[in-house]
């Protein structure tokens, strides 16, 4: 009887031991990105050029339609008009076609660069991720960690591209075509375009992270703490 109850007492013991809060496993992941500010801000660029790029291609095409509805409604000719349009519809449809293929890659080159980053990050916390497993962390406290990182780190970079992207754009299209450009755009859609693109760069930001994830939550704990970095 007494065994049985030391049993039931150490299992319960592990079991709050190992099944450590969200609270708790973003405080460490914090803690983990403000010491590693360096490798931070290599992974934070990568994700703010990416999406900076896509929304700017985004901004520019709001734009475009904008400033395409404003002379439709001041056409005088009916005719004209539909000439124009049509005109205007394929030329943005093979500029989108271009700036989508530009997008695309600049977000893969984007997806590699942060699993380069976080993999490296795995590299250099080999001891770290050995000693918490030798404390009883389970494999999926440590895929908590990378996860809540990489998403600190791809919301953070996604927010600042966005607006990056959409000022820039915003600012060289009021320079050209006048200050009153805001009023011709569409700012639903903008602002759908917005919302996009920052859950674009969260969820690249963590499908990137998830093989380096899943590598640090693999690693044998006595091999770990003897790896020499």
């Amino acid at each position: 009887m007494a065994s049985e109850a030391t049993g039931g007492i150490l299992d319960k013991g592990v079991q709050r031991q190992i099944a450590l809060p969200w609270r708790q496993a973003f405080t460490i992941s914090m803690r983990n990105v403000t010491l590693r500010l360096g490798r931070a801000a290599v992974t934070g660029t990568g994700v703010v050029l990416g999406i900076a790029f896509l929304m700017s291609v985004w901004t520019n095409q709001v734009i475009q339609q904008g400033l395409h509805d404003y002379d439709i409604k001041r056409a005088r000719s009916v005719a004209a008009t539909d000439i124009g349009q049509a005109e205007a519809e394929a030329g943005r449809k093979a500029d989108l076609a271009k700036n989508y293929w530009l997008v695309v890659m600049s977000l893969l080159v984007c997806g590699v660069g942060i699993t380069n980053a976080l993999l490296m990050s795995v590299t250099e916390r080999f001891r770290e991720i050995g000693t918490m497993k030798c404390l009883g962390a389970l494999d999926e406290f440590i895929v908590r960690l990378f996860l809540i990182e990489a998403a600190v780190l791809g919301c953070l970079g996604s927010v600042t591209g966005a607006l990056l992207g959409h000022l820039v754009v915003l600012l060289i299209g009021c320079i050209k075509n006048g200050f009153t450009l805001p009023a011709k755009m569409n700012w639903v859609h903008m602002l759908g375009y917005l919302g996009l693109s920052i859950a674009i760069g969260i969820i690249l930001s963590l499908f990137a992270a998830f093989w380096p994830a899943m590598r640090a939550a693999k690693m044998p704990p006595a091999a770990a703490l003897r790896t020499e970095i």
